[in-house]
């Protein structure tokens, strides 16, 4: 798994792709910072918050290649016929992905420490709120790896992941719209919206801390079920 994962944070490197990303988040981050620190208030939830919809967004750049690009390049043939376990494969280049992602927020400590000049800020609430981000962003990254095993276009991947996170962003607005109790209890499980909003709320419920993970994990499985089907076919 090691080899995998440092090989995947080369290649995000040797490549626009990690900086674009990086930029990105700091940027639209750095922007809703911005906005808060001129109303003077301490609290990053905001930023935290705002950059729900960024990250749905984002997030098909990042995973768009870790699958595809393997496929393009006929490199996957040799990854399948080595000795290495599927699930170093898939979770070397999840973590490599994961580590992308977090420097991406790591723009957010800077600013926590640029308020914790003036006033004491609540680091509870902070570390709550890059938790909270850091699930999301695994979900989401599960679900683009699995993507992008199932094609070798790296634009058809991101085009589909995209797909799949808009549809997310828009779930809580369609169970509206339809108006039926039970389709709109479904769409308050599964609201990655309303399980974000609580770490953004300061609400740690280990429910869904155990939704995201659970998330990650299933599509996690899926994209070694599928390395496997084309290992032995």
């Amino acid at each position: 798994m090691l080899a995998i994962f440092k090989r995947e944070i080369r290649a995000y490197f040797v490549s626009p792709i990690g900086y674009v990303v990086i930029v990105l988040f700091l940027l639209f981050s750095g922007y809703f910072f911005s906005f808060q620190y001129s109303l003077g208030s301490p609290d990053l939830s905001f930023v935290f918050s705002q950059m729900f919809s960024i990250v749905l967004f984002v997030i098909p750049i990042l995973t768009m290649r870790l699958m595809s690009e393997d496929k393009r390049l006929k490199v996957d043939q040799a990854l399948l016929t080595a000795p290495i376990r599927l699930s170093s494969i898939v979770l070397g280049k999840f973590f490599a992905a994961m580590v992308v992602f977090l420097i991406g927020f790591s723009g957010t400590l800077v600013f926590q420490l640029i308020i914790s000049a003036y006033v004491s800020p609540n680091w509870i609430v902070y570390f709550g709120n890059l938790l909270g981000i850091l699930l999301l962003g695994s979900a989401l990254i599960s679900i683009g790896i699995f993507v992008s095993s199932l094609t070798e276009s790296q634009m058809v991947a991101a085009v589909a992941s995209f797909a799949i996170s808009l549809f997310v962003m828009l779930l809580d607005t369609f169970a509206e719209i339809i108006n039926i109790s039970i389709v709109k209890k479904i769409a308050d499980w599964v609201s990655f919206l309303g399980r974000y909003e609580a770490f953004t709320n300061g609400i740690f419920d280990y429910s869904n801390v155990v939704f995201f993970l659970s998330f990650a994990a299933v599509f996690l499985f899926l994209t070694v079920r599928m390395l496997e089907k084309k290992r032995w076919a």
